[in-house]
């Protein structure tokens, strides 16, 4: 066999089974940060999102997903990738320190109730790790994507993928960002029954959802 096919499979064969384990662990992780974001959603809440590199486009392609559409035609959703306004980044970076210029736009944007996705391959990036850190303090639901079991972001949600390999642990969270879309949308207007008891009582945080 050529070698560029034999790559070619060895990839495909590890990309599998590494799929199947990433959602056997973490699907039940998946599933609360959807129907917990359905609740912030359905209160009047928004979703915040960033990331770095590929994160970014990341937070950017599941931003598009709320504001746009995912598999429904549905009304549009709030979500903003805190990874696009090219004035405001390079002024914190600026001004401040690049470390900086995600959590400036939770502390100017993010409200109680809201949820803040972010993504990181490493688990490391310091500016995703203030982002959550300010999270907290405001009283945002965080949801932390990571690689290798090296996170250092302290989240409400840790969903990480069991491998040491870029591109894969990428291809994970996309799958899981699909996931978390659909999941969205299958509490806010399919299966709105599961979550109607939490918004019967808007004095229940989000975070504290005894699902």
């Amino acid at each position: 066999m050529d070698s560029a096919l034999q790559i070619i499979e060895e990839y495909s064969r590890t990309g599998s089974s590494l799929r199947e384990e990433f959602f056997r662990l973490n699907g039940e992780k998946i599933r609360k940060a959807a129907f917990n974001t359905a609740i912030s959603l359905a209160r009047g809440g928004k979703l915040l999102l960033c990331g770095n590199g590929g994160s970014a486009a990341d937070a950017q392609h599941v931003a598009g997903e709320f504001v746009n559409r995912f598999l429904l035609d549905r009304p549009a959703l709030p979500a903003i990738a805190l990874t696009t306004d090219t004035s405001v980044l390079s002024a914190i970076a600026n001004d401040s320190a690049y470390e900086d210029v995600f959590s400036r736009q939770v502390e100017a944007l993010g409200a109680p109730g809201d949820v803040l996705l972010g993504i990181s391959t490493s688990g490391k990036s310091p500016n995703v790790i203030r982002a959550f850190a300010c999270a907290s303090e405001k009283g945002l639901y965080t949801i932390g994507l990571c690689g290798n079991n090296s996170s250092l972001m302290h989240c409400d949600i840790i969903i990480d993928v069991s491998s040491d390999r870029t591109p894969l642990i990428q291809e994970m969270h996309l799958a899981a960002e699909h996931m978390f879309c659909y999941l969205c949308d299958y509490y806010l207007f399919e299966n709105v029954g599961e979550i109607r008891p939490f918004l019967a009582n808007p004095e229940r945080q989000v975070n504290n959802a005894d699902i």
